[in-house]
């Protein structure tokens, strides 16, 4: 029988992994076995930390919006000043509320006296 040469397809796979590990550490980024599971870690890391991040950024604008509100004697608390924008239907995200409160705090004022009327 005449010899066969393997396919490309195995070799391709094996280097499309290899570009995704080439800054990894060590056997982490030579060895097949050790790529592929180094790999599989770091995507369930990175899926695991996107929701992660989410919660995190949530936290800081909630106490950057507590700090300014309770600094300056606007509201007693947080949860009050949110409670009053939904029954008054001025409807801003927690973000847009903590960049407002650190970069414009006369705009929080506004905010806060078109609630309170």
């Amino acid at each position: 029988m005449t010899r066969i040469k393997r396919g490309y397809i195995a070799r391709r796979r094996r280097t499309k992994i290899r570009l995704f590990a080439s800054t990894f550490r060590g056997a982490h980024s030579r060895l097949t076995r050790t790529i592929t599971q180094q790999k599989i870690r770091a995507l369930v890391s990175a899926h695991r930390d996107r929701g992660k991040q989410k919660r995190n950024f949530r936290r800081l604008w909630i106490t950057r919006i507590n700090a300014v509100i309770r600094d300056n004697k606007i509201y007693s608390s947080y949860s009050k000043l949110i409670k009053n924008l939904y029954t008054k239907k001025l409807l801003l995200n927690r973000k847009i509320l903590a960049q407002i409160a650190i970069l414009n705090k006369s705009c929080l004022y506004m905010i806060s006296n078109e609630i309170i009327k």
